[in-house]
């Protein structure tokens, strides 16, 4: 199995505060990390990292941003196509992170949101039957809408996670098989939480849903039969990437072993979370290929 992650990438400046800007107010803070982010890229390197063939499709403008992230790639373990767009800036992301380890992060999206789906369908051309397509929130809808349409056409096995949330994703849900929500994602789309998400979701057409529910650990529903993994315990120094971090994981995980999203992924992914949040930075901060694979190796 080949997984194809189609999203965005950006540069992450981290910065240090102790309470989070209000409007009119000048705070401190400290430098923190500046490493290459965007969700796309997130999931695309824990997946790749935990030894699975990954291709990682993005867009990215002008500048040295480009060429960072273009070097910075340049040392994983994947496949990495970046769509350069004449004109555009390329993506960044400011991350505010607080003592308690919590984030707030304002991402610019000119490059993600002018993906065409022309450019972007191509990145599937060589796609198989059971390959995995990954998608997320920050493309435009019409390309989020052409790529997942393409891949079920295709015979791929997709998956998407609804982030950031956008009014048209309730279209979406047919074409999807395998959804990855948090909470408070769950609830705006679904006016529901918990098991009553997922069976909404189910109802909308998608296969297998997982609900990260943070320190309560997550949830799988498949064919309406739920099942929940608690948390690992960790020392939560920066969130930034933990739900990207538990995706990639999971799926990694099930895909390695040909099997579906199933209890086993749900902890692999949870072990993972829990190094990814007791660090610093986004792609630094990861499990190592070495750390993914002692992960993956526990039952």
């Amino acid at each position: 199995m080949h997984a194809y992650v189609i999203g965005n990438v950006a540069v992450d400046e981290t910065v240090r505060v102790d309470q989070w800007p209000t409007a009119g107010a000048s705070i401190f803070g400290g430098h923190g990390s500046t490493d290459i982010g965007g969700k796309g890229a997130n999931q695309a390197v824990v997946m790749a990292r935990s030894g699975l063939p990954t291709t990682l499709i993005a867009p990215v403008g002008e500048g040295f941003r480009a060429r960072s992230i273009a070097e910075r790639l340049a040392a994983e373990p994947l496949e990495c196509r970046l769509v350069r767009l004449a004109g555009r800036a390329t993506d960044f992301s400011i991350i505010f992170t607080r003592p308690d380890g919590e984030n707030a992060i304002v991402t610019t999206t000119d490059a993600a949101q002018n993906l065409a789906p022309e450019d972007a369908l191509p990145a599937l051309g060589q796609a198989r039957p059971g390959d995995l397509a990954v998608l997320q929130g920050n493309l435009s809808g019409e390309t989020t809408r052409a790529l997942l349409g393409e891949a079920r056409r295709r015979g791929m096995v997709t998956a998407f996670n609804p982030s950031p949330l956008r009014p048209c994703f309730g279209e979406l849900w047919p074409l999807v098989d395998i959804a990855f929500l948090n909470a408070g994602e769950a609830l705006a789309l679904t006016g529901a939480s918990g098991e009553a998400a997922a069976a909404a979701l189910h109802a909308r057409g998608v296969r297998d849903v997982v609900l990260t529910l943070g320190a309560d650990g997550a949830l799988l529903s498949r064919g309406g039969v739920a099942v929940r993994v608690a948390a690992i315990s960790a020392n939560a120094v920066d969130t930034t990437g933990a739900g990207d971090t538990f995706m990639g994981a999971a799926l990694a995980s099930a895909a390695l072993r040909g099997t579906r999203l199933d209890e086993l992924a749900l902890v692999h992914a949870a072990r993972a979370s829990a190094l990814t949040v007791s660090r610093k930075g986004t792609l630094g901060a990861f499990p190592s290929i070495g750390e993914m694979s002692a992960i993956l190796a526990q039952a």
